[in-house]
Order: structure tokens, then sequence, then C-alpha cells
């Protein structure tokens, strides 16, 4: 019983005490990754997935929701290691990969999910991310533990939404 208050308490906190700051929905005017691309915080996340060669699939019809791991991170990942991603598309993809969702996890289908006792969602290559809430803020966490906080909520697009995370997933 504690634990159910203490879930729904949580739920609520997200919801209700989160920084308008961090929903930008507005109308699309492309799809997920022109939302990224046009995203002065997110742009280096939309040249990777160019990189990796997954334009096609997260241009496709979808919805996609893609945890985009913001400029900021990218910018401390030493300068040799992203070169060498860079020059690796397969191994690239594989890293982007377990940051795309089928299907549209807006905030609200976040917390929804955050709340449905099975607070997962699958990657578009079988991996599992577990959503979960760390000092108030919505936590992802891939199967090999990597975690990344949610910083920024519903940029959307077309055929999906874009979610800003403070951390790379998959190392």
């Amino acid at each position: 019983m504690k634990k159910a208050v203490l879930t729904v308490m949580t739920i609520l906190a997200i919801g209700l005490l989160s920084n308008n700051l961090f929903a930008q929905a507005t109308t699309p005017k492309g799809d997920v990754l022109d939302t990224l691309s046009a995203s002065p915080d997110y742009n280096v996340s939309a040249a990777m997935i160019r990189a990796a060669g997954l334009t096609v699939t997260v241009r496709g019809a979808g919805p996609y929701t893609i945890f985009a791991p913001s400029n900021t991170v990218f910018s401390n990942i030493p300068s040799a290691k992203l070169d060498g991603l860079m020059k690796d598309p397969a191994n690239l993809a594989t890293i982007l990969k377990g940051h795309v969702v089928n299907g549209k996890y807006d905030k609200a289908t976040l917390i929804k999910t955050l709340g449905s006792g099975t607070p997962t969602l699958t990657t578009i290559d079988g991996k599992i991310l577990t959503l979960s809430v760390t000092d108030k803020h919505l936590t992802i966490t891939d199967s090999q533990g990597n975690k990344a906080k949610v910083i920024a909520f519903d940029m959307l697009g077309s055929n999906g939404v874009a979610i800003g995370i403070d951390a790379v997933l998959v190392k």
C-alpha cells in the first residue's frame, strides 16, 4: 500500500511540479528528425542519426520517440571517441537504436507508463528501457544500467516526439 501511495505521489510530483520550461510542445513543422535538426540544443543528435544511417528509419511513418542526448552531452565526450563513432556507422547505429522507441511517448504518456506497474519501453532493436523517478526527475535506465535524466519533454514531429536527456544511454 505504501509503495502504491509513493508511486502516485511521485507521478503527481512529476506532472504538477515540472517546470513549463521543459514542455516545448508546438505544432510540428516536419518529422521528428527535422525537429531535432532545428533545435540549437539537440541538432548534434540529429547529425549523429544521419551519420549512423538511421535517417530512413526515423523519417518513417512511426510514430517514434527519440530519447535525444543534448548537445552538451556530446560536447563532454572526448573528441577522439566521438570521431571514432562518426567513422563507425554500424557501432553508432547500435548505440542510437538504444535511444529510439516505437510509439509516441510524450510527457503525459511517459507519466502514465510510469504509473502502470510495468514502467518499461522497448527500443527499436528490442532492448528494454526502464522508467523511474530519481530526485523528482524522470530517469531512463537501459538494460546495462546506464541512466539518463529527462531534461526536456515534447519536442514534437509529425511522426513522433523527441525527449531530451542528459546522457548517452548505450555506451
